[in-house]
Protein backbone atom coordinates (compact mmCIF):
# COMPACT_ATOMS: atom_id res chain seq x y z
CA UNK A 1 0.00 0.00 0.00
CA UNK A 2 1.27 3.49 -0.93
CA UNK A 3 2.10 5.52 2.26
CA UNK A 4 0.52 8.76 2.81
CA UNK A 5 1.70 12.04 1.17
CA UNK A 6 2.58 13.52 4.27
CA UNK A 7 5.30 10.99 4.68
CA UNK A 8 6.88 11.60 1.34
CA UNK A 9 8.59 15.22 1.43
CA UNK A 10 7.38 17.15 -2.04
CA UNK A 11 10.67 17.65 -3.32
CA UNK A 12 13.04 17.86 -6.37
CA UNK A 13 15.81 17.31 -7.70
CA UNK A 14 18.47 16.24 -4.50
CA UNK A 15 15.90 17.48 -1.79
CA UNK A 16 14.85 20.67 -3.67
CA UNK A 17 11.33 21.88 -3.51
CA UNK A 18 9.20 20.92 -6.22
CA UNK A 19 8.37 23.24 -8.44
CA UNK A 20 4.57 23.81 -8.49
CA UNK A 21 4.34 26.11 -11.99
CA UNK A 22 5.78 22.66 -13.51
CA UNK A 23 2.63 20.42 -11.42
CA UNK A 24 0.48 22.65 -13.49
CA UNK A 25 1.81 22.98 -16.83
CA UNK A 26 1.15 19.28 -17.34
CA UNK A 27 -2.14 19.18 -15.27
CA UNK A 28 -1.36 16.94 -13.22
CA UNK A 29 -0.40 17.62 -8.90
CA UNK A 30 1.69 16.06 -6.07
CA UNK A 31 -0.12 13.42 -4.58
CA UNK A 32 -2.33 12.48 -7.02
CA UNK A 33 -3.91 8.85 -7.91
CA UNK A 34 -3.74 7.90 -11.48
CA UNK A 35 -3.78 4.74 -13.92
CA UNK A 36 -1.59 4.33 -16.82
CA UNK A 37 -3.44 4.59 -19.81
CA UNK A 38 -5.64 1.67 -21.29
CA UNK A 39 -4.85 0.02 -17.83
CA UNK A 40 -6.91 0.92 -15.27
CA UNK A 41 -5.43 -1.50 -12.69
CA UNK A 42 -2.26 0.14 -13.01
CA UNK A 43 -2.86 2.26 -10.35
CA UNK A 44 0.27 4.60 -8.51
CA UNK A 45 0.16 7.91 -7.08
CA UNK A 46 1.98 10.77 -8.59
CA UNK A 47 5.37 11.93 -6.12
CA UNK A 48 7.18 14.31 -8.93
CA UNK A 49 6.38 16.60 -11.83
CA UNK A 50 8.77 18.33 -13.24
CA UNK A 51 12.35 17.98 -15.51
CA UNK A 52 14.74 14.55 -15.23
CA UNK A 53 18.21 15.44 -15.78
CA UNK A 54 19.47 14.39 -19.26
CA UNK A 55 16.21 13.99 -20.53
CA UNK A 56 14.23 16.00 -22.55
CA UNK A 57 10.45 17.52 -21.44
CA UNK A 58 8.22 16.86 -18.77
CA UNK A 59 8.43 13.92 -16.08
CA UNK A 60 6.43 12.16 -14.19
CA UNK A 61 7.34 10.36 -11.03
CA UNK A 62 5.12 7.48 -9.98
CA UNK A 63 4.99 5.36 -6.99
CA UNK A 64 3.01 2.53 -8.31
CA UNK A 65 0.69 0.38 -5.73
CA UNK A 66 1.83 -3.11 -7.31
CA UNK A 67 5.25 -2.41 -6.26
CA UNK A 68 6.20 -2.78 -10.34
CA UNK A 69 8.67 0.12 -11.45
CA UNK A 70 12.03 1.21 -11.71
CA UNK A 71 13.53 2.42 -9.43
CA UNK A 72 12.90 3.94 -5.85
CA UNK A 73 12.45 7.56 -6.92
CA UNK A 74 16.28 8.28 -7.55
CA UNK A 75 17.96 8.16 -11.17
CA UNK A 76 21.64 8.49 -12.55
CA UNK A 77 22.60 9.46 -8.37
CA UNK A 78 20.12 12.23 -8.06
CA UNK A 79 17.04 11.79 -5.40
CA UNK A 80 13.65 13.17 -7.37
CA UNK A 81 11.13 11.80 -4.35
CA UNK A 82 11.03 8.75 -2.17
CA UNK A 83 9.03 5.70 -3.40
CA UNK A 84 7.56 2.90 -1.12
CA UNK A 85 9.74 0.26 -2.35
CA UNK A 86 12.96 0.16 -3.45
CA UNK A 87 12.06 -0.52 -7.30
CA UNK A 88 7.80 0.71 -7.00
CA UNK A 89 8.76 4.46 -8.53
CA UNK A 90 9.38 4.97 -12.21
CA UNK A 91 9.04 7.99 -14.56
CA UNK A 92 6.27 8.54 -17.01
CA UNK A 93 5.22 10.51 -19.94
CA UNK A 94 2.23 12.99 -18.98
CA UNK A 95 0.22 11.60 -22.14
CA UNK A 96 0.64 8.26 -21.00
CA UNK A 97 -1.31 9.02 -17.79
CA UNK A 98 -5.03 9.25 -16.74
CA UNK A 99 -6.66 10.93 -13.92
CA UNK A 100 -9.26 9.24 -14.10
CA UNK A 101 -13.56 9.99 -14.96
CA UNK A 102 -16.59 10.71 -12.94
CA UNK A 103 -19.08 8.51 -11.22
CA UNK A 104 -21.37 8.91 -13.12
CA UNK A 105 -19.78 7.97 -16.29
CA UNK A 106 -18.20 5.31 -14.81
CA UNK A 107 -21.53 3.64 -13.79
CA UNK A 108 -22.57 4.56 -17.84
CA UNK A 109 -19.58 3.06 -18.97
CA UNK A 110 -20.01 -0.11 -16.80
CA UNK A 111 -23.53 -0.66 -17.38
CA UNK A 112 -24.41 0.74 -21.02
CA UNK A 113 -21.86 0.54 -23.29
CA UNK A 114 -20.93 -2.74 -24.57
CA UNK A 115 -18.76 -4.36 -21.60
CA UNK A 116 -15.65 -6.95 -22.22
CA UNK A 117 -15.75 -10.35 -20.69
CA UNK A 118 -13.16 -9.08 -18.00
CA UNK A 119 -15.57 -5.99 -16.94
CA UNK A 120 -18.63 -8.68 -17.32
CA UNK A 121 -16.67 -10.54 -14.70
CA UNK A 122 -16.48 -7.10 -12.12
CA UNK A 123 -19.70 -6.91 -12.88
CA UNK A 124 -21.04 -7.73 -9.05
CA UNK A 125 -22.75 -6.25 -5.70
CA UNK A 126 -21.68 -7.55 -2.42
CA UNK A 127 -24.32 -9.06 -0.34
CA UNK A 128 -24.99 -8.11 3.30
CA UNK A 129 -22.50 -10.43 4.34
CA UNK A 130 -20.01 -9.26 1.93
CA UNK A 131 -19.77 -12.19 -0.44
CA UNK A 132 -19.82 -11.02 -4.12
CA UNK A 133 -23.11 -12.02 -5.56
CA UNK A 134 -22.35 -11.77 -9.88
CA UNK A 135 -24.74 -10.19 -12.00
CA UNK A 136 -26.11 -13.25 -14.52
CA UNK A 137 -26.51 -12.17 -18.11
CA UNK A 138 -28.97 -14.91 -18.90
CA UNK A 139 -31.09 -13.22 -20.92
CA UNK A 140 -29.00 -9.92 -21.64
CA UNK A 141 -30.85 -7.69 -23.69
CA UNK A 142 -33.08 -7.89 -21.25
CA UNK A 143 -31.34 -6.95 -18.62
CA UNK A 144 -29.54 -3.74 -20.36
CA UNK A 145 -32.69 -2.80 -21.06
CA UNK A 146 -33.63 -2.69 -17.39
CA UNK A 147 -30.74 -1.24 -16.55
CA UNK A 148 -31.21 1.86 -18.95
CA UNK A 149 -33.43 2.84 -16.52
CA UNK A 150 -30.89 3.74 -13.66
CA UNK A 151 -33.70 4.56 -10.94
CA UNK A 152 -34.12 0.65 -10.68
CA UNK A 153 -30.73 0.48 -10.17
CA UNK A 154 -30.13 -1.14 -6.00
CA UNK A 155 -27.07 -2.43 -6.03
CA UNK A 156 -23.71 -1.37 -8.40
CA UNK A 157 -20.25 -1.93 -8.60
CA UNK A 158 -18.15 0.30 -10.54
CA UNK A 159 -14.24 -1.55 -9.74
CA UNK A 160 -11.55 -0.31 -11.40
CA UNK A 161 -12.75 2.37 -13.76
CA UNK A 162 -10.94 5.22 -12.97
CA UNK A 163 -13.45 6.72 -11.27
CA UNK A 164 -11.32 9.88 -9.49
CA UNK A 165 -14.58 12.68 -8.73
CA UNK A 166 -18.29 12.88 -8.38
CA UNK A 167 -20.95 14.90 -9.87
CA UNK A 168 -23.34 17.10 -7.66
CA UNK A 169 -25.37 15.66 -5.34
CA UNK A 170 -28.20 16.69 -7.00
CA UNK A 171 -27.17 15.00 -10.72
CA UNK A 172 -26.41 11.88 -9.13
CA UNK A 173 -29.70 11.59 -7.03
CA UNK A 174 -31.56 12.49 -10.32
CA UNK A 175 -30.02 9.08 -11.98
CA UNK A 176 -29.28 6.59 -9.17
CA UNK A 177 -31.67 7.80 -6.81
CA UNK A 178 -32.48 4.33 -5.01
CA UNK A 179 -29.27 2.56 -4.87
CA UNK A 180 -28.21 0.77 -1.44
CA UNK A 181 -24.89 -1.07 -2.28
CA UNK A 182 -22.13 0.62 -4.10
CA UNK A 183 -18.56 -1.40 -4.88
CA UNK A 184 -16.14 1.88 -5.48
CA UNK A 185 -13.21 -1.17 -5.27
CA UNK A 186 -9.67 0.39 -7.10
CA UNK A 187 -10.39 3.35 -8.26
CA UNK A 188 -8.96 6.83 -7.85
CA UNK A 189 -10.98 8.04 -5.18
CA UNK A 190 -9.51 10.49 -2.76
CA UNK A 191 -11.43 12.98 -1.42
CA UNK A 192 -13.63 12.47 1.55
CA UNK A 193 -15.16 15.51 0.08
CA UNK A 194 -16.51 13.21 -2.83
CA UNK A 195 -17.05 10.39 -0.51
CA UNK A 196 -19.93 13.17 1.34
CA UNK A 197 -20.99 14.17 -2.23
CA UNK A 198 -21.97 10.48 -2.97
CA UNK A 199 -23.24 9.23 0.01
CA UNK A 200 -25.40 12.62 0.67
CA UNK A 201 -26.86 11.80 -2.62
CA UNK A 202 -27.44 8.57 -2.24
CA UNK A 203 -30.30 8.39 0.97
CA UNK A 204 -30.70 4.69 0.64
CA UNK A 205 -27.10 3.94 0.54
CA UNK A 206 -26.53 1.48 3.26
CA UNK A 207 -23.03 -0.57 2.25
CA UNK A 208 -20.21 1.45 0.56
CA UNK A 209 -16.61 -0.42 -0.43
CA UNK A 210 -13.55 2.22 -0.35
CA UNK A 211 -11.44 -0.78 -0.84
CA UNK A 212 -7.96 0.16 -2.50
CA UNK A 213 -8.64 3.75 -3.12
CA UNK A 214 -6.10 5.98 -0.98
CA UNK A 215 -7.58 8.30 0.91
CA UNK A 216 -6.55 11.84 1.92
CA UNK A 217 -5.08 12.70 5.09
CA UNK A 218 -7.56 15.91 6.11
CA UNK A 219 -11.19 14.91 6.30
CA UNK A 220 -13.57 17.87 6.38
CA UNK A 221 -16.63 17.99 7.96
CA UNK A 222 -18.43 15.58 6.50
CA UNK A 223 -22.36 15.23 6.33
CA UNK A 224 -24.16 13.07 8.44
CA UNK A 225 -24.65 9.20 6.03
CA UNK A 226 -27.65 8.24 8.89
CA UNK A 227 -28.36 5.66 6.12
CA UNK A 228 -24.75 3.50 6.49
CA UNK A 229 -24.69 0.41 7.82
CA UNK A 230 -21.29 -0.91 6.32
CA UNK A 231 -18.38 0.55 5.48
CA UNK A 232 -15.54 -1.08 3.86
CA UNK A 233 -12.32 0.64 4.34
CA UNK A 234 -9.62 -1.97 3.59
CA UNK A 235 -6.25 -0.60 1.94
CA UNK A 236 -7.45 3.15 2.17
CA UNK A 237 -3.72 3.97 3.94
CA UNK A 238 -5.95 5.55 7.21
CA UNK A 239 -5.05 5.98 10.92
CA UNK A 240 -7.06 5.77 13.70
CA UNK A 241 -7.13 9.51 13.84
CA UNK A 242 -8.98 9.32 10.67
CA UNK A 243 -10.93 6.73 11.56
CA UNK A 244 -12.28 8.58 15.09
CA UNK A 245 -13.10 11.86 12.63
CA UNK A 246 -14.80 9.46 10.22
CA UNK A 247 -16.85 8.06 12.69
CA UNK A 248 -18.73 11.10 13.86
CA UNK A 249 -20.46 11.09 10.85
CA UNK A 250 -21.90 7.63 10.74
CA UNK A 251 -24.40 7.33 13.62
CA UNK A 252 -25.86 4.08 12.02
CA UNK A 253 -22.93 2.14 11.29
CA UNK A 254 -23.11 -1.75 12.05
CA UNK A 255 -19.56 -3.00 10.22
CA UNK A 256 -16.58 -0.81 9.90
CA UNK A 257 -13.58 -2.53 7.52
CA UNK A 258 -9.77 -1.93 8.23
CA UNK A 259 -8.41 -4.55 7.35
CA UNK A 260 -4.32 -3.81 5.25
CA UNK A 261 -3.99 -0.20 6.44
CA UNK A 262 -1.40 -0.51 8.48
CA UNK A 263 -2.91 0.71 11.85
CA UNK A 264 0.17 0.46 14.44
CA UNK A 265 -2.47 1.81 17.58
CA UNK A 266 -6.20 1.70 18.25
CA UNK A 267 -6.85 4.57 20.54
CA UNK A 268 -10.63 4.60 22.36
CA UNK A 269 -13.22 2.00 20.94
CA UNK A 270 -16.55 2.74 22.25
CA UNK A 271 -18.29 -0.54 21.78
CA UNK A 272 -21.97 -0.49 24.32
CA UNK A 273 -24.87 -1.28 23.00
CA UNK A 274 -23.47 -3.54 20.67
CA UNK A 275 -23.74 -7.59 21.46
CA UNK A 276 -19.97 -7.93 21.59
CA UNK A 277 -20.66 -5.97 25.17
CA UNK A 278 -23.91 -7.63 26.08
CA UNK A 279 -23.04 -11.14 27.80
CA UNK A 280 -26.82 -11.88 27.80
CA UNK A 281 -26.56 -11.72 24.11
CA UNK A 282 -23.15 -14.08 23.67
CA UNK A 283 -21.26 -10.84 24.31
CA UNK A 284 -17.94 -10.42 25.68
CA UNK A 285 -17.03 -8.80 29.07
CA UNK A 286 -14.48 -6.04 28.87
CA UNK A 287 -11.36 -8.25 30.26
CA UNK A 288 -11.88 -10.45 27.33
CA UNK A 289 -12.17 -7.17 24.80
CA UNK A 290 -8.85 -5.59 26.89
CA UNK A 291 -7.12 -9.49 26.40
CA UNK A 292 -7.73 -9.85 22.64
CA UNK A 293 -7.32 -6.52 21.56
CA UNK A 294 -3.42 -6.03 22.17
CA UNK A 295 -2.67 -2.29 21.60
CA UNK A 296 -6.20 -0.72 22.88
CA UNK A 297 -5.16 2.49 24.90
CA UNK A 298 -8.82 3.53 25.84
CA UNK A 299 -12.22 1.12 26.13
CA UNK A 300 -15.54 3.16 26.57
CA UNK A 301 -14.04 6.18 27.77
CA UNK A 302 -12.04 4.48 30.32
CA UNK A 303 -7.92 3.93 30.38
CA UNK A 304 -6.79 0.49 30.11
CA UNK A 305 -3.78 0.79 32.61
CA UNK A 306 -1.07 -1.63 32.60
CA UNK A 307 -2.84 -3.42 35.72
CA UNK A 308 -5.71 -3.52 34.28
CA UNK A 309 -4.47 -5.28 31.30
CA UNK A 310 -2.34 -7.47 33.09
CA UNK A 311 -5.01 -8.47 35.28
CA UNK A 312 -7.49 -9.40 32.37
CA UNK A 313 -5.28 -10.86 29.90
CA UNK A 314 -4.01 -13.41 32.87
CA UNK A 315 -8.44 -14.06 33.56
CA UNK A 316 -8.60 -14.62 29.74
CA UNK A 317 -6.46 -17.04 29.68
CA UNK A 318 -7.90 -18.85 32.49
CA UNK A 319 -11.51 -18.85 30.95
CA UNK A 320 -9.64 -20.37 27.71
CA UNK A 321 -8.06 -23.34 29.86
CA UNK A 322 -11.20 -23.68 31.59
CA UNK A 323 -13.28 -23.91 28.02
CA UNK A 324 -10.31 -26.73 26.62
CA UNK A 325 -11.28 -28.88 29.35
CA UNK A 326 -14.75 -29.76 27.04
CA UNK A 327 -14.03 -27.63 23.84
CA UNK A 328 -12.13 -28.97 20.75
CA UNK A 329 -8.81 -27.92 21.31
CA UNK A 330 -8.22 -26.86 17.81
CA UNK A 331 -11.28 -24.64 17.72
CA UNK A 332 -10.16 -22.74 20.98
CA UNK A 333 -6.94 -22.30 19.23
CA UNK A 334 -7.93 -20.67 15.97
CA UNK A 335 -10.96 -18.70 18.03
CA UNK A 336 -8.21 -17.54 20.20
CA UNK A 337 -5.28 -16.58 18.53
CA UNK A 338 -3.51 -14.54 21.42
CA UNK A 339 -4.01 -17.32 24.14
CA UNK A 340 -0.80 -19.12 23.50
CA UNK A 341 1.56 -15.86 23.72
CA UNK A 342 -0.46 -14.45 26.43
CA UNK A 343 -0.26 -17.89 28.31
CA UNK A 344 3.58 -18.22 27.90
CA UNK A 345 3.99 -14.05 28.63
CA UNK A 346 2.14 -14.54 31.87
CA UNK A 347 3.90 -17.74 32.85
CA UNK A 348 0.75 -19.76 33.39
CA UNK A 349 1.03 -23.99 33.55
CA UNK A 350 -2.16 -25.96 32.06
CA UNK A 351 -2.22 -29.61 31.61
CA UNK A 352 -5.00 -30.85 30.01
CA UNK A 353 -6.66 -33.87 31.98
CA UNK A 354 -5.97 -37.20 30.53
CA UNK A 355 -8.81 -39.03 29.19
CA UNK A 356 -8.23 -42.21 30.56
CA UNK A 357 -9.64 -40.64 33.34
CA UNK A 358 -12.71 -42.51 34.53
CA UNK A 359 -15.85 -42.07 36.53
CA UNK A 360 -15.52 -39.69 39.58
CA UNK A 361 -11.94 -38.67 39.38
CA UNK A 362 -12.02 -37.47 35.87
CA UNK A 363 -15.46 -35.74 36.78
CA UNK A 364 -13.50 -33.92 39.84
CA UNK A 365 -11.01 -32.98 37.61
CA UNK A 366 -13.15 -30.47 35.73
CA UNK A 367 -14.36 -28.60 38.56
CA UNK A 368 -13.20 -25.12 39.62
CA UNK A 369 -12.60 -24.05 42.82
CA UNK A 370 -13.74 -20.87 43.85
CA UNK A 371 -13.75 -18.72 47.30
CA UNK A 372 -17.20 -17.56 48.62
CA UNK A 373 -17.17 -14.77 50.72
CA UNK A 374 -20.37 -12.61 52.09
CA UNK A 375 -19.90 -9.10 52.29
CA UNK A 376 -23.41 -7.65 52.67
CA UNK A 377 -24.25 -5.68 55.58
CA UNK A 378 -27.23 -7.76 56.99
CA UNK A 379 -25.79 -11.27 56.73
CA UNK A 380 -23.57 -10.88 59.37
CA UNK A 381 -20.28 -12.44 60.06
CA UNK A 382 -19.58 -15.43 57.98
CA UNK A 383 -16.40 -17.34 57.32
CA UNK A 384 -15.88 -17.45 53.63
CA UNK A 385 -16.30 -20.64 51.92
CA UNK A 386 -14.45 -22.54 49.31
CA UNK A 387 -16.29 -24.97 46.85
CA UNK A 388 -15.44 -27.23 43.94
CA UNK A 389 -17.88 -26.41 41.32
CA UNK A 390 -18.65 -27.50 37.15
CA UNK A 391 -17.75 -24.71 35.03
CA UNK A 392 -21.02 -24.21 33.39
CA UNK A 393 -22.38 -23.22 36.82
CA UNK A 394 -24.70 -20.37 36.10
CA UNK A 395 -24.60 -17.10 37.72
CA UNK A 396 -28.09 -17.66 38.71
CA UNK A 397 -27.32 -20.92 40.11
CA UNK A 398 -24.53 -19.67 42.05
CA UNK A 399 -26.52 -17.52 43.85
CA UNK A 400 -28.73 -20.02 45.02
CA UNK A 401 -26.24 -22.27 46.17
CA UNK A 402 -24.96 -19.11 48.35
CA UNK A 403 -28.46 -18.81 49.62
CA UNK A 404 -27.40 -22.53 50.91
CA UNK A 405 -24.34 -22.35 51.69
CA UNK A 406 -24.85 -19.67 54.15
CA UNK A 407 -28.28 -19.71 55.09
CA UNK A 408 -29.71 -16.76 53.87
CA UNK A 409 -33.27 -15.93 53.64
CA UNK A 410 -35.24 -13.12 51.78
CA UNK A 411 -32.00 -11.39 50.50
CA UNK A 412 -31.64 -10.68 47.22
CA UNK A 413 -28.08 -10.99 45.62
CA UNK A 414 -25.82 -9.94 43.97
CA UNK A 415 -22.68 -11.50 42.91
CA UNK A 416 -19.01 -9.95 42.34
CA UNK A 417 -15.74 -11.02 41.18
CA UNK A 418 -12.61 -9.89 42.92
CA UNK A 419 -9.06 -10.39 41.96
CA UNK A 420 -5.82 -9.53 44.11
CA UNK A 421 -5.00 -6.01 42.91
CA UNK A 422 -8.25 -5.25 41.17
CA UNK A 423 -9.42 -1.67 42.08
CA UNK A 424 -13.17 -2.84 41.81
CA UNK A 425 -14.49 -5.70 41.82
CA UNK A 426 -16.94 -6.98 38.39
CA UNK A 427 -20.66 -7.45 38.46
CA UNK A 428 -21.65 -11.30 37.67
CA UNK A 429 -25.13 -9.85 36.01
CA UNK A 430 -26.14 -11.98 33.55
CA UNK A 431 -27.86 -14.99 35.60
CA UNK A 432 -28.23 -17.12 32.39
CA UNK A 433 -24.45 -17.24 32.00
CA UNK A 434 -22.04 -20.31 32.87
CA UNK A 435 -19.63 -18.77 35.53
CA UNK A 436 -16.18 -19.75 33.55
CA UNK A 437 -17.87 -17.58 30.30
CA UNK A 438 -17.13 -14.52 33.16
CA UNK A 439 -13.77 -16.00 33.96
CA UNK A 440 -14.12 -17.14 36.92
CA UNK A 441 -11.39 -19.92 37.14
CA UNK A 442 -10.08 -21.97 40.33
CA UNK A 443 -8.90 -19.45 42.40
CA UNK A 444 -11.41 -16.80 41.72
CA UNK A 445 -12.91 -15.19 44.54
CA UNK A 446 -16.56 -14.27 44.49
CA UNK A 447 -18.08 -11.69 46.67
CA UNK A 448 -21.36 -12.35 48.12
CA UNK A 449 -23.34 -8.57 48.88
CA UNK A 450 -27.27 -7.68 48.73
CA UNK A 451 -29.34 -6.60 45.64
CA UNK A 452 -28.54 -2.62 47.01
CA UNK A 453 -24.64 -2.60 46.18
CA UNK A 454 -21.71 -1.16 48.41
CA UNK A 455 -20.37 -0.19 45.14
CA UNK A 456 -22.08 1.98 43.19
CA UNK A 457 -19.67 2.51 40.46
CA UNK A 458 -18.46 -1.01 40.25
CA UNK A 459 -18.80 -2.53 36.63
CA UNK A 460 -16.54 -0.55 33.90
CA UNK A 461 -19.84 0.53 32.50
CA UNK A 462 -19.95 0.06 28.16
CA UNK A 463 -21.23 3.18 27.21
CA UNK A 464 -22.07 5.04 24.05
CA UNK A 465 -21.72 3.03 20.58
CA UNK A 466 -19.48 4.17 18.09
CA UNK A 467 -18.28 1.78 15.93
CA UNK A 468 -19.35 -2.16 15.73
CA UNK A 469 -17.05 -4.64 15.14
CA UNK A 470 -17.76 -8.62 14.71
CA UNK A 471 -16.02 -10.90 16.97
CA UNK A 472 -13.89 -12.22 14.70
CA UNK A 473 -11.90 -8.94 14.22
CA UNK A 474 -10.89 -8.46 17.57
CA UNK A 475 -7.47 -9.89 17.82
CA UNK A 476 -5.10 -7.39 16.47
CA UNK A 477 -2.18 -6.90 17.52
Amino acid sequence: MDELLESHPISGPNGRAAVPPAAEGVGLRIGQRVHAVGNTRRIGTVRYVGAVEGYAGEWVGVDWDDGEGKHDGSLGGIRYFTARGERSGSFVRPKNLSTGISFLEGLHRRYRGNSTKEEEDEMYVFSTSQKHVSIQFVGKNKIQEKLNQFKELLGASVSYLGVSSAETSSEINAIVPNLEELDLTGNLLSRWQDIGTLCEALPSLKILNLTNNLMDCEIPKLPSLVSIRVLVLNNCGITWNQVEKVKESLPSIEELHLMANNLSMIGDIRLSENPIVDPSKGGLPRFVLIARLAKIKMLNGSEVTQRERKESEIRYVRLVMAKMQSDDLEDLRHLHPRFAELKALHGIEYERPSSGIAGPQKMSSGLISVTLKCIGASMGEKQPLTKKLPPTTTVGKLKVLCESFFKLKDIRLRLYIQEEGSPLPLLLEDDMTAIVDLGVGTGTTVLVDEEVSRYPAIGFGYHALDIGFGTPALDRS
